[in-house]
């Protein structure tokens, strides 16, 4: 009696093909698309601070041939022994936190506005956005010509004085132009916190009896804080490096009234040719400029994560 065996199990064709093995599609190749892109930054960014820190150890100014030489930290004590810095830094300071205020304060309260319903809002809002949508340069000759002349201004026509603001008060008119400039772009971002608030929480409060302010500022404010902070961050890293408005304005004068750090690098640089002193200054900068950041994002990714483990 013979044994029949069992006939072979066939597989289908399409089932032999092997299965792509995981893990072959590596973090490196996902992001090698990415290499030209970070070759191109790393170009013209890190390549240029690099030169500019080697710079700041040497003594070398460009109308005395032949005075390259290493001084080591020589420029830097320098540079905080030189009175001008520390008045542009003070200025720096000043325009800043100013400008961040008072942009930060007008563009709530336009968000607060456009957050409403009323006749013609999409022509506001296209007409409040367009002083960022102008070159700072173009904004900067606009204001000095059509505002502050003091012969043809629209301050003249309007106060009947003979005040030439760029003389007699050039910092404040430079803080003019920056906060025209800036409150549209503070405006957005609060307007997409004010957008982005859940309407039922609103309509909860106001059958609670809330009246507006309570609203506002239990309810509104909160939730506005990561935008607030967002805004203010970057505010503050575009505003410390204005150079147009300083430039096309007021020149830094009279004087150094309305000289701040940016304009100073570049007068050092390329009225003094002090290429030594001037690199020097721009590592201050930039150090001072990446310690103000990095406590600032702390503080902000903190209040993220703090409301983020709340709801």
């Amino acid at each position: 009696m013979s044994t029949l065996s069992a006939p072979a199990r066939t597989e289908p064709a399409h089932a032999k093909t092997a299965a792509p093995k995981r893990g072959t599609d590596t973090p490196f190749k996902r992001r090698l698309p990415l290499l030209p892109a970070l070759l191109f930054v790393v170009a013209v960014t890190q390549l240029p601070f690099v030169l500019t820190v080697i710079y700041s150890f040497q003594s070398w100014n460009l109308v005395r041939p032949g005075s390259r030489h290493f001084v080591g930290l020589q420029n830097y004590i320098d540079v905080f022994a030189d009175s001008t810095f520390l008045g542009a830094l003070l200025n720096t300071v000043v325009l800043t936190v100013v400008c961040v205020f008072f942009s930060l304060l007008l563009g709530l309260g336009l968000a607060i506005l456009l957050d409403r319903k009323f006749l013609g809002r999409g022509v506001v809002r296209t007409l409040l956005i367009t002083p960022f949508l102008i070159l700072p340069a173009a904004g900067a000759l606009l204001w000095k010509t059509t505002m502050f002349d003091p012969t043809y201004g629209l301050l003249h026509f309007v106060f009947g004085t003979d005040v030439d603001w760029l003389s007699e008060f050039p910092l404040a008119a430079v803080m003019a132009q920056v906060v025209w400039q800036w409150t549209p772009f503070m405006m957005l971002l609060i307007l997409a916190g004010l957008q982005s608030q859940p309407k039922d929480v609103l309509e909860a409060a106001s059958v609670d009896g809330a009246g507006r302010w309570r609203t506002f500022s239990l309810i509104t404010l909160p939730h506005l804080s990561r935008f607030l902070q967002l805004a203010t961050l970057l505010g503050a890293i575009y505003i410390v490096n204005s150079f147009d408005a300083i430039f096309l304005m007021t020149q830094g004068g009279p004087g150094t009234a309305s000289t701040n750090l940016p304009f100073y690098i570049y007068q050092r640089a390329f009225q003094g040719f002090d290429i030594g002193q001037s690199s020097a200054m721009g590592v201050i900068v930039v150090i001072l400029t990446m310690i103000v950041a990095t406590f600032a994002l702390r503080l902000m990714f903190r209040a993220f994560s703090v409301q983020g483990g709340a709801k």
